[in-house]
């Protein structure tokens, strides 16, 4: 696909300061991650509520499932890259997210039983994972497409480029406070498949938007070999429905994750990830110059490290629920929210922060103040175990009158992880367009979706320290949750440390300082 300057469509049209394309991906990614972040919301209640998921299988599926998500845009990269070009990839992988969503309205009957033994609706449950294969293999043609779009709307060395991504990681955002909102509601208070239902409707339209806007203009390629990705996706669908479902006991192996039985799901993702690291290495001799080697290098350790971060962050969705859920006293200002709902205050915290950072980045920039991409990573994991250490104190010291956690602890522990979001997740992506030689941008956005589906497997596998048996007491719950929110903190802290003392040496390979 050509990526010259008539690639750039309204590259040289402003809006607010930015290319107007840059507005229709906002909008897409927005009605996108509204369905996304709208159905995770409901997923873990709705797995140990309806279906009656034991905790430990609740919290592994939440993460293999994701891990998935974001581990097809490896290849939906690549297939953009080479064949079908952006645009076609982005409206494809939107056509599978809305049948998928659909689909997890179709809830069956609710098992009977005690959780973790319960008798359950075989069929609906085969119907949801056949859904959670659709969702993750839309995402894979999506993500990481529409955010190349965004990189590609701006000349190099832009300075407007990294307040450029955070608007539009504000757009993820806005999707995901409004989706945990009214989702949230919708289905804990009409029903599981209302609220899944009503995240199909809107990735329709965010699909239609995406199509009306055109951010990035069609490309020609072979009407063979678009039809064969087609089809080729629509058969990786059924492949991913029963990789969902399967666990292998690799005996040792699985010892070393709790005695647990280890998931093809993770499997794929570190034989991919293996695959990545050849690729590289190929990359790094196949003769480009030293400073394109130290910039790919350094962007590959960033890609690397920022899957702990999303391993402790996606507990959000794990633990994080399931203690609203199970001991957080859940009204404030006299408005009551369910577990669900509790998701919005993520989101909300990266709306108000978002022009903060905005303003901010081009202000240091131009003071030489700007840390370096490394610096911003590292600030990152420090702020996310410093959120972990807010909900440590906040469950180890509940309320005396009532037994349970003030809503208030949430909210700060959300804004503390979310200051950490701001200096690594948006920076992340501008880091990928501008440290990437151009012909291995795609690839490499690929990479870091990659290392977000390690993120969100890490998440499910420290999500089941947090599992708690149904007899359990409020005590013993705020225990467990007060344990294990103790040792992420550490990691969060101790990560963030060591990679504050790589930095120089980071630095030193892009000739920066």
């Amino acid at each position: 696909m050509s990526t010259t300057a008539p690639a750039r469509l309204m590259a040289g049209e402003q809006l607010l300061g930015h290319p107007k394309g840059l507005f229709v991906c906002f909008l897409t990614e927005m009605w996108e991650r509204f369905a996304f972040y709208g159905m995770k919301a409901l997923l873990l209640l709705y797995l140990t509520k309806h279906h009656l998921f034991a905790d430990a299988d609740g919290y592994l599926l939440l993460g293999t499932y994701a891990g998935l998500a974001y581990a097809l845009p490896l290849l939906g990269g690549i297939l953009a890259d080479r064949w079908i070009g952006m645009r076609k990839a982005v409206i494809y992988g939107g056509i599978l997210l809305v049948l998928g969503q659909l689909g997890m309205a179709w809830t069956g009957h609710a098992a009977e039983g005690v959780q973790g033994q319960a008798v359950q609706d075989a069929g609906a449950i085969q119907i949801m994972y056949f859904s959670l294969a659709l969702i993750g293999v839309g995402v894979g043609f999506l993500k990481p497409n529409i955010s190349t779009i965004v990189g590609r709307l701006y000349p190099e060395a832009d300075p407007r480029r990294d307040s450029g991504f955070t608007i539009f990681y504000m757009g993820i955002n806005v999707g995901a406070f409004l989706s945990s909102l009214i989702v949230g509601y919708v289905g804990i208070n009409y029903g599981w498949g209302w609220g899944f239902g009503l995240s199909g409707v809107m990735m329709a339209l965010g699909l239609v938007q995406f199509v009306l806007g055109q951010a990035e203009p069609p490309a020609s390629h072979s009407a063979r070999a678009e039809w064969l990705i087609y089809a080729a996706g629509v058969g990786l669908t059924f492949v991913v429905w029963q990789v969902l479902q399967t666990r292998i006991d690799f005996g040792p192996l699985s010892a070393l994750v709790g005695g647990h039985e280890v998931t093809l799901t993770e499997l794929v993702a570190v034989v991919l990830g293996i695959g990545l690291y050849a690729w590289f290495i190929g990359l790094l001799l196949s003769g480009i110059s030293a400073a394109e080697k130290g910039r790919m290098v350094m962007l590959m350790v960033l890609i690397t490290v920022s899957a702990l971060f999303w391993g402790l962050y996606e507990q959000t969705y794990g633990p994080w629920v399931a203690l609203a859920d199970r001991a957080m006293d859940l009204t404030t200002f006299g408005i009551t929210w369910n577990a669900a709902q509790t998701t919005a205050i993520g989101a909300l915290a990266v709306i108000s922060l978002s022009p903060v950072f905005a303003w901010l980045w081009p202000r240091l920039d131009k003071r030489g103040l700007n840390p370096s991409y490394p610096a911003k990573f590292a600030w990152g994991l420090v702020f996310c175990g410093l959120a972990f250490a807010v909900l440590a104190y906040a469950t180890a010291n509940p309320a005396a009158d009532t037994g349970l956690v003030s809503l208030w602890w949430m909210i700060l522990a959300y804004f503390v992880l979310v200051m950490g979001e701001m200096v690594l997740s948006p920076v992340g992506l501008s880091a990928v367009t501008s440290l990437s030689i151009p012909r291995a941008v795609g690839m490499m956005m690929g990479a870091w979706f990659l290392f977000s589906a390690f993120g969100e497997i890490i998440a499910g596998r420290l999500g089941t320290w947090a599992a708690i048996p149904p007899e359990a007491s409020r005590e013993m719950a705020l225990a467990t949750y007060t344990s294990v929110f103790t040792s992420m903190m550490w990691i969060g802290l101790a990560a963030g440390g060591l990679l504050f003392l790589a930095t120089p040496l980071l630095k030193r390979l892009t000739r920066e300082g």
